[in-house]
């Protein structure tokens, strides 16, 4: 294939630039950079999405809302080369920067075998790193930064250490593949076989004449040949019946996992209040376990892909770049290492300087399952009891009834509950939950469901070993290695994870802790939003009803909540002060 190069919107651009890694697979890249012969830092991505799929053309829905929220986003740029999740490179282009998009190994116009998130994938990114910076246009110095999978790779790729990764921005980006991505509390996610489907195999090198264009070149998005299906079958992984088959963390899990203690590279890891389901926890764990000694923490709300371009982002973005990749004075070495958008009802939210994670002036502070199977009280219930729920009903639901102040939880959540089955296993799903002075629940814009809860937590009972060097009291740590089935109508302890969250709940408003064995909905009835047919109920496309992975035989059964002497069940709450 022949590498295009043309003059256009004050850019230099290169399509489909040949990268040869070291095992003969060649890979393309488009290159954007300033003309003539200068010198500048590269910000480099590496993924599946195809980079020469328009983000309005395969994103519709997305660009749709996002444009609509944000209309700085289309402003001040022709919009001619926006793609899903990576920077636009006429907003970064005229301040110095090459953009750098690669096609990941058997994706868009990249030859080779289709495996998402692998070690080889990581391996590649680290040479087209090390590749970037050689080039006689580069300075020496490269970014990584994009949103989801181009986030997610990141923190592969640095635990490699490449020479001349320089500074990195994960937007969103989970890192641990298994706790994740895959399965939430050993519970397999169906996300996966849906994006599997949608956004990765319609552009898997090969599906050539069958692809979208590139408007730009008007090449195919997905390679200069045409494959079979069997073909295209033979070369790549199917990665939703990986996750399917795989059921305890092993070592296909492992290889996509990184270690955090060799991650050095400078970073700003961005996350999403309203992500449960995916990303925020990664960016909360890399966070606080990557070794960098120059890392930062920003959150914010609002949806998965609005304030990478919004304003507020593209800003903050570039304030961190111009410091590590530009050597110049943005201020950035004044910013807190935690930055924090706190969330209140209506979608406002008000920025926080902090200088951790965990807050720590967080008043840890149990909030007790009463007795009478509707209140949640800071008083510790005493004796023996137990409420049944029916696993396919809504379960269970305490209230702390309307707070006479109001009470800011911002922080990891984590459930002590005893719980027991007429089966052999209890998938837990935990929701918190906010109720107005009329008692009609609070939604907030998530990353991809425009109406989910406070926070969300999961796990399997069978799943429920703890790793005590690892767990906190605050985020308990599975091992995820060893089965521990139930005995049917016999208690077991679990120390549930629930994902961090941040809310301000005004006074004469209700926190709710629902106890379920299916998944949350704000509703029955759903949103479906423009250009989209399939509703949403609240967790968006991160369900739990695989039928192979949760049996009804096992799971649609009844399960109870006790109460003992020596054990009260009880939701563990950060708790802000003076709010």
């Amino acid at each position: 294939m022949e590498t295009l190069i043309e003059e256009k919107n004050g850019m230099h651009i290169e399509w489909d630039v040949p990268i040869r890694l070291s095992d003969g697979v060649t890979l393309r890249a488009d290159i954007f950079r300033p003309p003539g012969s200068g010198h500048y830092p590269a910000i480099l991505t590496y993924g599946p999405y195809a980079k020469g799929l328009p983000f309005q053309v395969g994103y519709k829905t997305a660009w749709t809302r996002m444009i609509a929220s944000y209309p700085e986003v289309a402003e001040g740029t022709s919009n001619s080369y926006q793609s899903w999740e990576l920077v636009d490179p006429e907003k970064w282009v005229p301040d110095g920067y090459a953009c750098v998009r690669i096609d990941s190994r058997g994706a868009g116009q990249s030859e080779g075998f289709l495996d998402v998130w692998s070690a080889l994938e990581a391996q590649d990114q680290y040479e087209c790193i090390e590749w970037t910076a050689k080039q006689s246009w580069c300075s020496g110095k490269v970014g990584l930064n994009g949103i989801s999978y181009y986030a997610m790779n990141q923190w592969q790729t640095a635990a490699l250490q490449p020479p001349h990764l320089t500074a990195m921005c994960a937007w969103e980006g989970a890192s641990d593949y298994y706790r994740e991505l895959c399965r939430h509390g050993g519970i397999l996610s169906d996300f996966l076989g849906g994006w599997y489907l949608r956004q990765v195999k319609s552009v898997q090198y090969g599906v050539g004449e069958h692809a979208e264009k590139n408007p730009n070149n008007g090449r195919s998005v997905a390679g200069d040949i045409t494959l079979s299906d069997e073909e295209l079958a033979r070369n790549r992984a199917e990665t939703h019946l990986d996750a399917q088959n795989h059921e305890w963390l092993d070592d296909f899990y492992r290889a996509r996992i990184p270690d955090y203690s060799k991650i050095k590279t400078p970073f700003l890891s961005a996350g999403n209040w309203g992500g449960i389901g995916l990303h925020p926890r990664g960016n909360f764990e890399g966070f606080s376990q990557s070794a960098s000694d120059q890392k930062w923490l920003e959150v914010h709300g609002d949806t998965h892909f609005s304030h990478f371009y919004s304003g507020y982002g593209l800003a903050l973005q570039k304030k961190f770049f111009g410091h590590f990749l530009k050597g110049e004075d943005t201020g950035w070495a004044q910013m807190s290492k935690v930055q924090l958008n706190i969330r209140h009802p209506g979608e406002r939210f008000v920025l926080r300087q902090e200088n951790e994670w965990p807050l720590a002036r967080t008043q840890w502070t149990k909030f007790y399952l009463q007795t009478d199977g509707a209140t949640l009280a800071t008083e510790k219930p005493q004796g023996h009891h137990a409420l049944a729920y029916l696993t396919q009903s809504d379960g269970l639901s305490f209230s702390t009834g309307p707070l006479k102040q109001s009470l800011e939880i911002t922080g990891p959540v984590a459930a002590r509950l005893r719980i027991s089955s007429e089966t052999v296993d209890a998938d837990v799903f935990l929701a918190l939950r906010v109720f107005d002075t009329a008692g009609k629940e609070v939604s907030f814009i998530g990353s991809n469901d425009p109406r989910t809860p406070v926070a969300l937590g999961w796990l399997r009972a069978s799943h429920r070993k703890t790793d005590p060097k690892r767990s906190l009291a605050y985020r308990p740590w599975h091992t995820h290695d060893e089965k521990q089935p139930l005995t049917p109508g016999q208690p077991v302890d679990l120390d549930v994870e629930i994902w961090p969250t941040s809310i301000v709940i005004p006074a004469g408003y209700s926190l709710v802790f629902n106890l379920r064995g299916k998944d949350y909905r704000y509703d029955d009835i759903g949103v479906t939003l423009p250009f989209d047919n399939q509703p949403m109920f609240g967790v968006g496309p991160f369900t739990h009803e695989n039928p192979i992975d949760r049996p009804p035989a096992i799971f649609h059964t009844v399960n109870q909540l006790h109460w003992g002497p020596d054990e009260q069940p009880y939701v563990l709450l950060p708790i802000i002060p003076n709010s």
